[in-house]
């Protein structure tokens, strides 16, 4: 046995060792393979969002340089442009002319809306509040034409861009440089309002001395970007030129959101620089999948290969060391359940005794000498029927207790549906259920005797509370029958007295009195919470009924 164990760990070492050395080669060239088309899929998609942004803005640049026209405050400017700058098919989202109006060219700029057909023409900050043309000194960028045009596209007419805190900047650096500029990225002034970069390009006058205004394109961040489907080997995110920290990434339905980035997160594969709107943008690639979980993957098939007839002659070796540990197994389980088998008859045998007990003690109370049998026979019926019914509600919860409200129903005493129960549904101790099956039949098979004297029911209340915390926790039961006195009620008989007053308060370890009121009778019935509860029997009882586990 020692030899063949001894060749059985040789060939194992020796077939690990070559299932590895293969799978360190085959992991090695799969992941430069796999980081080489990784490489080539970024440098891909950086040249294709060059170009788009390129086109977008020579789009800007044509469309300024065909302003040569010394009307620049008319509210159609853009209309010999429509067909050129949709020949370009940039899929822009707004275009628009801005015009730098000074005071006095307020007036002019209001006419000329109104004769365009729009109501709200003054002149307004971009918040919207309206513009003293007294106050101007310096000229102003305000929207004079759109497009497209629609409901809420028209509100920006008439509206000065200086004070807008993005497209401010960006008018301010075009004007300073003279040629297109890009805004950082903001939330759009169009339906939706997407995240987007505007274009702002400087048209010059005719002698080409200053700008008097400026052709301005809105793009949603999404398209630019080129952001990929499940299938791409990446995903893509722009750095906010604002905030180091953060990243403008598109979901799959191309929405654009700010993210902050997690410096202590997976980084970026790769970083792509590009040129838009005079400015520099970086594009961090993420990667997918990893180039090395591939070359992982196969490497893995070609270990697995490997080792697969290793394992085999080892598993016969497993398995035959496998069966004697199960075999050994099975015989401990056998032996525990032999025990467990020996404690439940013993746990058994003593509840049969008790309850035998129970019954022998009441049968002899009830039929004792000189008793009315009539009576006695019924008492003695339900007394046993109440034992009955809690021994079945013991047995539906595996003798680890029952509910209190459980013993008021209508099976287990008599007139249960005259019976106002009031108090928590608590879940008490065989031992305690007994006792109080008992209590609760003895006290409603009295309740009815006054009938005949009185001319109705006697009204019936059970309450209990537990009161205190913790091991000082109390039990405070009681029964009140109204409509009942001591001159209507039957006395209680002898077995009725001597469980009220004796049996019942024992076995719980508590006291109990009975008294008559005014308009009443009163039993009340105090015990501590530990006897009624009882954990350690249900705590014992749960480990006998509890299945068996392998050891």
């Amino acid at each position: 046995m020692v030899r063949l164990g001894l060749i059985i760990a040789l060939v194992a070492i020796v077939g690990i060792l070559l299932s590895g050395f293969a799978a360190f080669r085959i992991y090695d060239q799969e992941a430069a393979v796999e980081r080489i088309a990784l490489g080539r899929a970024i440098d891909v998609h950086a040249s294709q969002v060059q170009d788009r942004l390129t086109e977008r803005e020579l789009l800007g640049r044509v469309a300024s340089g065909l302003f040569r026209t010394p009307a620049i405050i008319k509210a159609d400017m853009l209309k010999p442009l429509r067909s050129s700058i949709y020949a370009f098919k940039t899929d822009f989202l707004l275009a628009s002319w801005v015009v730098r109006l000074k005071g006095p060219e307020f007036t002019a700029a209001e006419t000329e809306l109104a004769n365009a057909g729009f109501t709200d023409i003054k002149i307004r900050h971009s918040d919207g509040s309206l513009i003293d043309p007294a106050t101007q000194d310096q000229p102003l960028d305000v929207v004079m034409d759109i497009e497209p045009r629609n409901d809420e596209t028209i509100k920006l007419l008439g509206r000065s861009l200086d004070d807008h805190p993005v497209l401010g900047q960006m008018f301010a650096r075009s004007l300073a440089d003279g040629k297109p500029e890009a805004s950082d990225p903001a939330r759009l002034q169009v339906p939706g309002a997407p995240i987007g970069i505007v274009l702002a390009a400087p048209v010059m006058s005719e002698d080409a001395t200053e700008a008097v205004g400026f052709i301005t394109f809105s793009y949603d961040l999404s398209a630019l970007m080129l952001t990929n489907d499940d299938m791409s080997l990446f995903s893509v995110v722009l750095k906010d030129p604002r905030q180091a920290n953060v990243e403008l990434v598109a979901d799959e339905h191309g929405k654009v959101s700010e993210r902050h980035a997690n410096p202590d997160g997976p980084q970026p594969t790769v970083i792509r620089t590009v040129t838009f709107g005079d400015r520099d943008w970086s594009l961090a690639y993420y990667a997918k999948v990893s180039p090395y979980v591939r070359a992982q993957q196969v490497a893995a098939i070609v270990a697995a290969i490997g080792l697969a007839l290793t394992f085999i002659v080892c598993g016969l070796f497993g398995y035959v060391t496998n069966s004697n540990i199960r075999l050994r197994r099975e015989i401990e389980i056998r032996i525990g359940f032999e025990r467990r088998l020996t404690a439940v008859i013993d746990e058994l045998n003593h509840r049969v005794k008790n309850i035998l007990a129970v019954i022998q003690s009441i049968v002899t109370r009830t039929l004792r000498h000189g008793s009315d049998m009539d009576v006695a026979r019924e008492l003695l019926i339900g007394r046993i029927h109440a034992m009955s019914n809690v021994v079945s509600l013991l047995s539906e919860s595996q003798w680890q207790g029952v509910m209190l409200k459980g013993l008021f129903e209508a099976r287990a005493i008599p007139h249960a549906d005259r019976i106002a129960v009031n108090g928590p549904d608590i879940a008490v101790s065989a031992r305690a259920a007994q006792s109080l099956s008992l209590l609760f039949f003895e006290l409603a098979s009295h309740s009815d005797e006054g009938l005949s004297l009185v001319g109705k029911h006697p009204h019936i209340v059970a309450s209990w509370e537990v009161t205190g915390d913790g091991a000082d926790s109390m039990f405070n039961f009681r029964w009140e029958e109204f409509n009942t006195s001591e001159a209507t009620r039957r006395p209680d008989s002898e077995f009725g007295v001597i469980l009220l007053d004796r049996v019942a308060p024992e076995a719980l370890g508590g006291s109990a009195k009975r008294y008559f009121t005014d308009v009443s009778y009163v039993y009340e019935l105090t015990a501590p919470m530990e006897t009624v509860v009882d954990m350690n029997e249900r705590d014992r009882t749960g480990q006998i009924s509890a299945p068996l586990r392998r050891s």
